[in-house]
């Protein structure tokens, strides 16, 4: 049987281009995709479209994906992490 610790998914390291690693709680990184998204409703990937809330597309982007694309050479990107054993 699989350890459910595998499956949570509470801290994640963010990458983004000339800037540091961060670890962020989900919370946190919730947070921060809301913060992006809110400035791209304009702009925004197909999949997250039909979504009517910037709360719904960030949840989304965290449940089903790693990356966002924003612009050439801009990009966000996150990985869950375990930070304790």
């Amino acid at each position: 049987m699989t350890d459910p610790l595998m499956y949570q998914e509470d801290n994640f390291v963010v990458l983004e281009p000339n800037q540091p690693e961060q670890f962020l709680t989900a919370a946190e990184l919730l947070e921060k995709l809301k913060g992006v998204l809110s400035q791209r409703q304009q702009n925004l990937p197909p999949e997250l479209q039909k979504f009517n809330s910037i709360d719904a597309q960030a949840k989304y982007l965290i449940d089903t994906s790693c990356d966002l694309n924003l612009e050439p050479g801009q990009f966000l990107q996150w990985y869950a992490v375990r930070l304790e054993k």
